[in-house]
């Protein structure tokens, strides 16, 4: 079937089958390149049987059926070809820098010089990636939480060369295939979801370690509390609503914001004390090591059911 254009993705593993899945869900073909025809067959096996799945359970994205969306993925052992016609590449191998840094010398050789080409890191910047590029204006960040078939959401970083242009390009692309960018203005270590996460990350250990609460409740207050909110409303949006505006909240709460910040003591500078130890004693016992693969397929059938509410809200 006629596809709408070609986008490469470099990389098999889940990330990889998951792009796949979302760029064929519209209408582009999709080329995956990996190593090893294993890896090729595995992950081209795995995607047409997710997507008999979703389709089955009525959760397939797009408007194409699932065989015509499975038809539209396949798979390379030649970057060169998978490369070839592609308007967009979005690369998705291991956490490596020297890895991904080789990965896209390779793919810089062999583009064209109005390629795109993106890379899934969720922490390497981009100044480090494409320093060496000769197309290094067209090479950005664009990292996709995970699942990202069902957490839309994917951090779009400019390194100091990605021009305007291929941002735009980048931004319009992830609007259109379904998913939510958020643009960084700048290059910032851990971009923008991490550096969040972190903060509170550093704030429930710095209670656990005050003994102020147990590492299960602040579980619950996560779970049954803030991450109910936050599914639906962002921080300020929620000062909104919890007052006569926001402005409104600054007046009001501001000062008592500012006070409790006061208080907060230093970040930690090692997860390794008897803080971490009480965390991974209390986690374990929630969910035992054996049991983490069925807890992960719990925690993405979850995410499912609220993606469909989110859509349908």
């Amino acid at each position: 079937m006629a596809s709408k254009g070609k986008v490469a993705v470099i990389g098999s593993g889940l990330v990889g089958q998951n792009w796949a899945m979302i760029f064929a869900s519209v209408g582009y073909s999709v080329q995956l390149y990996d190593v090893s025809e294993d890896k090729i067959s595995g992950a081209l096996g795995k995607i047409k049987e997710t997507l008999k799945t979703y389709s089955d359970k009525g959760i397939l994205r797009g408007n194409l059926d699932w065989e015509k969306q499975s038809q539209l993925i396949t798979g390379t052992l030649d970057l060169g070809e998978c490369l070839k016609d592609a308007f967009y590449v979005q690369e998705c191998v291991f956490e490596d820098i020297a890895l991904k840094q080789k990965v896209f010398s390779d793919i810089d050789s062999l583009v064209s010089e109005s390629t795109i080409m993106a890379s899934s890191t969720s922490r390497i910047p981009p100044s480090v990636i494409f320093e060496k590029c000769k197309n290094r204006s067209n090479g950005l960040i664009v990292h996709p939480i995970n699942p990202p078939y069902f957490i839309p959401l994917v951090e779009i970083i400019k390194s100091p060369w990605t021009s305007e242009e291929v941002t735009l390009k980048a931004r319009t692309l992830m609007d259109e295939v379904g998913q939510k960018p958020v643009v960084a203005n700048k290059e910032v270590l851990g971009f923008i979801v991490n550096r969040i996460q972190f903060a509170i990350f550093a704030e429930c250990y710095r209670l656990i370690e005050d003994k102020v609460i147990s590492p299960e409740d602040v579980e619950t207050v996560m779970s049954e509390g803030l991450g109910m909110r936050y599914a639906f409303l962002g921080p300020w949006e929620t000062a909104h609503l919890n007052a006569a505006g926001v402005e409104d909240y600054f007046k009001k709460f501001g000062p008592g914001v500012v006070d409790v910040l006061k208080t907060f003591g230093p970040n930690p500078t090692s997860l390794d004390g008897q803080a971490a130890q009480d965390i991974i004693e209390a986690i374990n016992r929630k969910v035992p090591l054996g049991q983490l693969e069925e807890r992960r397929k719990w925690r993405d059938n979850m995410l499912i059911a609220l993606s469909q509410v989110k859509r349908q809200s």
